[in-house]
């Protein structure tokens, strides 16, 4: 998604743009695809996007996608607790004042109001700052927003993950009141609203695209990039040529020695089950203290997501479908024996791992040490974690330094 998006601004700020893609498909970790045995559309991961991200907005509006995303027009979370079967639905009023929490019916179950000022301490943490470090653990706001909240959000546990990267993520949805907290879901894939958009969009700017392209290494010379060594050989550059890296961390390291770059990652599991299940007109279900996060229902197909997956990695992938299920079961009154047909998937380097010594090491999308390169990608400094929105974001941010420096 951000080479994607660093393409769609520079074609559309009138550059040549080709872009050169290492698979036979566009999205990268963003993608949909028909599986044959459950006979639906599938998306290789669930993403809870929201109508605050600014970024997939103005992504979507550029590649004329608005109309493929669905959701409710009122921020509204159904939620259950796996442990005691308590069912709610948190209720978010659209103006910035939150004067939601001051309504016992609206806001998170055996919650108080008082409880929601531990926010402060979450927007005030410093660069060290762990968000279980920030906050009292011993409350039902921290069991059923901010620990769910921070390892769905940046897939890393809150004894470990960065309270500044969770307060910019707070600052963007929550804060900014109801109206930027709806939850938007592709109609049919993820494929659909903001890949295959965005390669058309291309198309008609006159970008070259070529898949199958997978970059091996640079020519540098003098600090400049001139030539790029594929498979097939090498493509040199033309003089006024940049060149924007967007690539995951891993391979942007392989690639460029002495890159500083994120070195640690978390996995997580994805689970599709192919069940009617009861009608939610949210389109997404909280879960809290299950396996899973969030529940995905689209189309016959009830998905989860299991983030910060080396917590369970004790249990093989394999049996995750038949513990996931019986959450599933609970959740929508159904057999828990009966397992219904099933797709489960372990992405192992879904994410960086957003600890405050992993965001220290994101750098910027210029490097003065070459001087016709940008970097892109949800691992560079984009004030945010590993997020659709993050990709995005950096993908037009270095879109614009080839603009600012060209």
């Amino acid at each position: 998604m951000a080479g994607l998006a660093a393409s769609l601004q520079l074609s559309l700020m009138g550059e040549a743009v080709t872009l050169y893609e290492a698979a036979p498909f566009g999205g990268g970790r963003c993608r949909s695809y028909f599986d044959q045995e459950l006979g639906c559309r599938l998306d290789n991961g669930n993403h809870l996007v929201l109508s605050g991200n600014a970024a997939i907005n103005d992504y979507l509006y550029l590649t004329d996608a608005l109309d493929t995303m669905t959701g409710p027009r009122a921020p509204i979370f159904p939620f259950m607790d796996m442990e005691t079967g308590r069912r709610w639905v948190t209720r978010i009023n659209r103006s910035r004042i939150p004067w939601w929490i001051l309504g016992k019916e609206r806001r998170i179950a055996g919650t108080k109001a008082l409880d929601y000022l531990s926010a402060i301490s979450i927007v005030t943490a410093g660069r060290e700052d762990t968000v279980a470090g920030r906050l009292d653990k011993n409350t039902a706001l921290y069991r059923r927003f901010w620990e769910p909240l921070t390892i769905a959000a940046l897939n890393t546990e809150p004894e470990i993950a960065s309270a500044r990267l969770l307060a910019n993520v707070f600052w963007q949805t929550f804060a900014a009141g109801g109206k930027t907290c709806c939850p938007m879901m592709a109609k049919v894939g993820l494929s659909e609203s903001f890949v295959n958009p965005g390669v058309a969009a291309l198309r008609r700017q006159g970008a070259n695209i070529k898949f199958n392209h997978r970059l091996r290494s640079f020519q540098i010379r003098d600090r400049r990039i001139t030539g790029l060594q594929f498979g097939s050989g090498l493509t040199e550059l033309d003089p006024n040529d940049w060149v924007v890296l967007a690539v995951p961390a891993w391979i942007a390291r392989e690639l460029l020695p002495g890159l500083s770059a994120p070195d640690d990652f978390r996995s997580i599991i994805n689970a599709h089950f192919r069940v009617e299940a009861p009608h939610n007109p949210a389109g997404l279900t909280g879960l809290i203290g299950g396996l899973a996060e969030w529940v995905f229902v689209r189309d016959g197909v009830a998905s989860v997501t299991v983030s910060a997956a080396e917590r369970h990695a004790g249990r093989a992938v394999r049996d995750m479908a038949r513990l996931v299920w019986q959450d599933l079961a609970t959740l929508f009154d159904l057999d828990p024996e009966k397992v219904p047909p099933h797709r489960i998937f372990k992405e192992k380097f879904a994410t960086f791992s957003a600890t405050p010594a992993q965001d220290a090491k994101r750098p910027l999308p210029f490097d003065f040490r070459w001087t016709n390169l940008a970097l892109a990608g949800e691992w560079t400094s984009t004030g945010l974690p590993s997020t659709i929105e993050g990709a995005i974001r950096s993908g037009f941010k270095a879109a614009q330094v080839v603009a600012r420096w060209d």
